[in-house]
C-alpha cells in the first residue's frame, strides 16, 4: 500500500468521524438503564438460585462490556463533540467499570501511536515476544512470560490484576489532572462499593458484583487480545512500520453475531477504530461498509478466533504467529547448525 493510497483511505474515513449528540445519549440510555436493571433483577433473584443470578449476570456484564466501550469512546473524544462532556461522561462510566479515564486514556493512546511496532511495545498493550527474543531469554523470563501467556492468568487472573490493583496507581510522570482523576475514580469507587455493601448487604453485592466484573473482565481482555493476536497479523520494527499498515493489516475484523456485535459496541470492527479513533463506535460499521479496502482486511471469527490461543510468539522470518512447539523447533535447528562442522577431505596426489 502506498503512501497516497494510505492518504487516500484516511480521507475516505473522514466524514464518519463526527459524532451525532442523539445518538451518543440514546446509546447512554440503552446501557446503563439495562446494566442498572439487570443488577438489579440479579440480586433479586439471590433468594432463588445463584445459577439463575449468574445467568443474569452474565447479560449485565455484555452491557458492562458496552458501557466500556463508551469510556473508550470517551477517551478518544470520539463519543461527544465537546471535550468537557467526554471527560465528565468518561470519568462516571470509568467509575463503573473500574478503569481511571485520564490514566487509561493516556496510555490507550500510546498503544494507538505504537501498535504492532516491535521497538515500542510496552504501553497499553500484551506483552508479545519474538521468537529470538524467547530463545535468547533467561529461564526466568521464559517462565514469566510462559505464565502471563497462560489463559487462566491472562483471562482470569489478569482482569483482577489490571482493573483492580494495576487501575488504582496513577502512571509514573503523570501530571496532576491526571492524578487527581484517577484519586476522584479511586474514592467514589470506595464509596459507591461501601454504600452498595451497606445497603444489600456484603455478601450479596459481592455475589452479584462480583461475577459480572468477572465475566465481563475476561470478555473484555479476550476482546483485545483476539483483535491483535491472529496468525497473519502486522508487526515491524520502527523504521519500517506504518500506521495505516499497523491498523488495518493489525488489528482484525472480528465478525461476531449481532447480539454480540451489540452488546461489544462495534469494537470488532477494530481494523477501522485503530484507523482513526475519532469514529464513535456507532459509526464503526457504517465507515467499513462503505469503505471498499477495509473490507479486504483480516477476518476472523468467533470460531476461528480459538485459534489465536495457541499463538504465543511472533516469528520476524515467517511474519506470523507462532506457538512454543514451533520455538523449540526453531531452537533444536539452530543448536544443530553451531554443532555441525564440515569435515575437509584432503586431496590424494
Amino acid at each position: 500500500m502506498t503512501n497516497h493510497n494510505h492518504k487516500a483511505l484516511r480521507k475516505q474515513i473522514a466524514p464518519y468521524e463526527k459524532s451525532n449528540t442523539r445518538d451518543s445519549v440514546f446509546q447512554l440510555i440503552n446501557t446503563l438503564v439495562p446494566f442498572i436493571v439487570l443488577w438489579f433483577l440479579a440480586y433479586q433473584s439471590l433468594t432463588i438460585s445463584y445459577a439463575l443470578t449468574f445467568v443474569i449476570s452474565l447479560v449485565a456484564a455484555g452491557f458492562l462490556v458496552r458501557t466500556f466501550i463508551i469510556f473508550h469512546d470517551c477517551t478518544h473524544h470520539s463519543f461527544f463533540k465537546n471535550r468537557k462532556a467526554n471527560k465528565i461522561i468518561g470519568t462516571i462510566t470509568g467509575i463503573i467499570t473500574v478503569f481511571p479515564y485520564g490514566k487509561w486514556g493516556h496510555e490507550h493512546s500510546v498503544h494507538h501511536a505504537t501498535s504492532s511496532n516491535l521497538d515500542k511495545r510496552g504501553t497499553g498493550d500484551i506483552w508479545v515476544l519474538t521468537v529470538d527474543e524467547y530463545l535468547e531469554a533467561s529461564i526466568w523470563r521464559k517462565l514469566a512470560y510462559r505464565i502471563y501467556r497462560n489463559p487462566i492468568v491472562m483471562f482470569i487472573l489478569g482482569p483482577i490484576f489490571v482493573f483492580l490493583i494495576e487501575n488504582r496507581f496513577n502512571r509514573k510522570g503523570a501530571r496532576l489532572k491526571e492524578r487527581l482523576n484517577t484519586y476522584i475514580t479511586n474514592i467514589s469507587i470506595v464509596l459507591l462499593y461501601s454504600f452498595m455493601g451497606w445497603a444489600i448487604g456484603w455478601e450479596s453485592f459481592l455475589l452479584v458484583q462480583g461475577t459480572i466484573f468477572l465475566i465481563s473482565g475476561s470478555a473484555g481482555i479476550w476482546l483485545f487480545y483476539v483483535q491483535h493476536t491472529f496468525e497473519d497479523t502486522y508487526f515491524e520494527e520502527d523504521k519500517d512500520w506504518e500506521y495505516v499498515k499497523a491498523a488495518v493489516e493489525g488489528s482484525s475484523f472480528y465478525k461476531l453475531p449481532k447480539p454480540l456485535q451489540w452488546l461489544t459496541g462495534n469494537i470488532g470492527f477494530h481494523h477501522v477504530h485503530h484507523l482513526s479513533p475519532r469514529v464513535p463506535n456507532y459509526k464503526l460499521e457504517e465507515a467499513h461498509n462503505n469503505t471498499l479496502p477495509l473490507q479486504n482486511v483480516p477476518t476472523i471469527t468467533l470460531s476461528t478466533s480459538l485459534q489465536s490461543l495457541k499463538f504465543r510468539l511472533w516469528d520476524e522470518e515467517s511474519k506470523n504467529f507462532v506457538g512454543f512447539k514451533a520455538a523449540k523447533v526453531l531452537a533444536a535447528k539452530q543448536k544443530a547448525h553451531k554443532e555441525f562442522v564440515p569435515i575437509k577431505v584432503k586431496s590424494q596426489r
